[in-house]
């Protein structure tokens, strides 16, 4: 062990969440592109007997974010399930055409 005065003691991130994130925003549908620089996530809600749907938010990501993404939300769904029992996925998924915009480009 050595004693670097450059290393940060316990280094710790604060993370501040402001009171109009933390109500979050539902959404039943995310659609995702990517290009060879970034993946892009838009969070859709879709009603019932509505033809226009609106994306709530768009969170853009490295490949490399996304990849950690993936795997922890894999762990979360694992953890989920092991407390609260398989997650039912038998919902039909509706026919979204999915050129519904630009294709994301670097």
């Amino acid at each position: 062990m050595t004693n670097d005065p450059n290393k940060p003691k316990d280094a710790q991130l604060n993370i501040e969440l402001p009171e109009d994130i933390a109500d979050g925003i539902y959404s039943n549908l995310a659609i995702i592109n990517h290009s060879v620089s970034e993946f892009v996530v838009d969070f859709i809600s879709i009603m019932p007997g509505k033809p226009k749907a609106k994306v709530k938010s768009r969170i853009v990501l490295t490949p490399q974010h996304a990849k950690r993404f993936m795997k922890a939300l894999a762990d979360n769904i694992k953890k989920f399930e092991q407390a609260n029992g398989e997650i039912n996925d038998t919902e039909k998924v509706p026919n979204i055409p999915l050129n519904f915009g630009p294709a994301g480009q670097a």
